[in-house]
């Protein structure tokens, strides 16, 4: 049920005037994914979610919370966020995100203190993730320095992520540049156990957009997803009695429109609830307890499978990265699964696999199997798609095709395609539903909300120190780390930290929101 997925933290670099060139597309691409986050039906996939803003000081905008059920808490950071100032200068610490960093795994050791009598946690460790304008390999260094010496309990990643200014992409997926640091830094990690990945991505909405969309992936790597069987003998050349088995892990393609509150997805959900013969046997990342296993029947050749009998979602099929299987397998595993992927293109086939029942069950249960197409492609990933059966397929009467059009009906067709825009790829990034604000005009007259989007523009446009004072209560109070170097005169282009006292045993929540 997605446990694995992590707490995370992000921190903004909005130190003035690179904060004015992400201000727009960063807010704009968060309250969008925002609003799908906590739009989704099932299991939670986001379980908690702090924001910090870093300039010379840093400041929790948003202490650890729930995706789930926050909607009016994370639209008031983010309308926070937005009215923080753009213009400016600064002089820059020698160390900022340094004390932010530590401040947050603060939160989240107190957090997690707090939470144990209610139970496990779903994550003993927590992502943080720094966006900024600056130059990302310059803040990797700053980490590296400021971290070295730094208890980083609790730190199960540390990302960078330079947002710089260029054209849209025009790819369907983020292209993702990865730097491992300067070419003259020592081999060996400089910060022992934690390694810092510095990526970057164009500053526009839907690159910022996909990439916390990312996040809703499972994030879980102790155990694979998905054993593919073949027969025995099959592949293999040392063996003639145990199967050939290619361990995979699963990736979603696109997010179940059943999962979302609309009017078609609502009544598409309730037709299958419970009653899909699928439903029992639903490839899903995140929900598997164990590794589902389908058994590879047959291979049909590509042109051979009518594209009307394939249903349901596609899932993206990669070779594991389970950590809990030595190098050795890993590197045999992957090896397969690339020899795999190149022979089924070269001869141009696709794979045909039934599911596998998860338990043996009783003997005089009946199990359902349901069957898979799985699908080459040219890169390293396969394809699957659940695939029609004899009971649920309906009868189809298709005519013969005569021989040829009428010279009127074909002329006038071959005028109005010709009229037509022609592309030579769909790609998916440049349609649009209009889905965002549908959810957040859900979100918004949901009950609990309290605040309408006239008196969200208000409250925007109301000066910075009344805002701090509408806001104090609904914000947690951690209890801060000794700020390095602290000015005698903060700068005026950011706010000053709000005045606390002695908080050491203070929780996140306010009696409020605990429920006390």
């Amino acid at each position: 049920m997605y446990a694995r997925q992590p707490p995370r933290i992000l921190l903004i670099d909005v130190g003035p005037p690179f904060w004015s060139s992400i201000c727009s597309s960063l807010c704009e691409a968060l309250e969008n994914f925002l609003s799908l986050a906590c739009s989704l039906d099932g299991p939670c996939r986001i379980p908690l979610l702090s924001l910090y803003v870093v300039q010379n000081q840093h400041e929790c905008l948003l202490p650890f919370v729930q995706i789930k059920g926050n909607f009016t808490r994370l639209q008031s950071c983010v309308s926070e966020l937005r009215s923080l100032p753009k213009e400016g200068s600064f002089q820059p610490k020698v160390e900022r995100m340094k004390p932010a960093i530590l401040d947050g795994l603060q939160q989240f050791k107190q957090y997690s203190q707090y939470m144990m009598a209610g139970g496990p946690l779903s994550s003993c460790s927590v992502e943080i993730t720094i966006m900024t304008s600056q130059s990302g390999k310059e803040i990797v260094k700053e980490l590296e320095a400021g971290l070295r010496d730094a208890d980083l309990m609790g730190l199960r990643r540390l990302q960078v992520i330079h947002l710089f200014k260029g054209d849209l992409l025009e790819s369907v997926d983020v292209e993702w540049i990865s730097h491992s640091g300067e070419e003259d830094s020592p081999k060996e990690p400089s910060l022992p156990g934690t390694d810092i990945e510095l990526q970057t991505i164009e500053n526009d909405v839907i690159s910022i957009e996909t990439f916390f969309k990312a996040w809703l992936h499972d994030s879980g790597i102790d155990k694979e997803h998905l054993h593919l069987l073949f027969p025995s003998g099959c592949l293999s050349v040392t063996s003639s009695t145990s199967p050939v088995c290619v361990k995979c892990d699963l990736q979603e393609r696109l997010l179940d429109p059943a999962l979302l509150p609309s009017t078609a997805s609502e009544g598409a959900g309730k037709a299958g609830s419970g009653r899909d013969v699928n439903t029992s046997y639903k490839l899903t990342p995140g929900q598997m307890t164990s590794p589902f296993k389908l058994q590879i029947m047959k291979a049909v050749k590509s042109n051979g499978v009518c594209e009307s009998v394939l249903y349901g979602l596609p899932l993206i099929i990669k070779p594991t990265i389970c950590w809990q299987l030595d190098w050795d397998e890993l590197e045999t595993n992957q090896q397969n699964f690339h020899a795999l992927c190149h022979c089924l293109l070269k001869r141009d086939w696709v794979l045909v696999a039934k599911s596998e029942p998860l338990s043996a069950g009783r003997s005089w249960s009946i199990t359902v199997h349901t069957y898979y197409i799985i699908m080459p492609s040219a890169s390293f990933t396969l394809l699957a798609k659940p695939l029609a059966v004899r009971e649920l397929l309906l009868p189809c009467d298709i005519p013969a095709i005569p021989e040829e059009p009428p010279e009127m009906a074909l002329h006038k067709m071959e005028n109005v395609l010709n009229s037509l825009e022609v592309e030579s790829t769909y790609n998916p990034l440049n349609v649009r539903s209009n889905l965002f604000k549908h959810l957040r005009g859900l979100l918004s007259r949901a009950p609990g909300h309290r605040h309408s989007p006239a008196q969200l523009r208000e409250q925007r446009s109301q000066p910075r120190q009344l805002g701090r004072q509408i806001q104090s209560k609904a914000k947690a109070t951690v209890a801060p780390l000794p700020m390095v170097h602290t000015p005698a005169h903060p700068p005026k282009s950011f706010r000053n930290p709000a005045p606390t006292k002695d908080t050491c045993n203070l929780s996140f929540f306010s009696d409020e929101e605990i429920g006390f």
